[in-house]
C-alpha cells in the first residue's frame, strides 16, 4: 500500500484528478479508483506508464518505498 499511496500523492501533486489520469490512461476512472483503494494491483509496466503520464520518477519513487520499508521493519519488535 506504500507504494500505491506514493502514486496517489504524485498524482494529486501533478494537479491530476482520477478521472485525468484515467484518460490519459485510456481506461475508465473505475480501474485508476480500484488501484487507488487497493482493490487492484498494478504490475510493473503498468507502474511505469503510470509514473510516464503523471510525470514522476519511478526510480525515486520505489528508492522512497524501500526506505520506508526498511524503516518499519527496523522499529518493528521481534516475536
Amino acid at each position: 500500500m506504500r507504494l500505491i499511496q506514493h502514486i496517489v500523492d504524485k498524482r494529486r501533486e501533478a494537479g491530476m484528478s482520477q478521472a485525468d489520469l484515467a484518460e490519459a490512461l485510456d481506461r475508465y476512472q473505475s480501474v485508476v479508483a480500484a488501484i487507488e483503494s487497493g482493490g487492484r494491483r498494478v504490475d510493473v509496466v503498468e507502474f511505469l506508464e503510470l509514473a510516464e503520464v503523471i510525470g514522476f520518477d519511478p526510480h525515486e519513487v520505489l528508492r522512497d518505498v524501500a526506505k520506508i520499508t526498511h524503516k518499519h521493519k527496523a522499529t518493528r519488535k521481534p516475536s
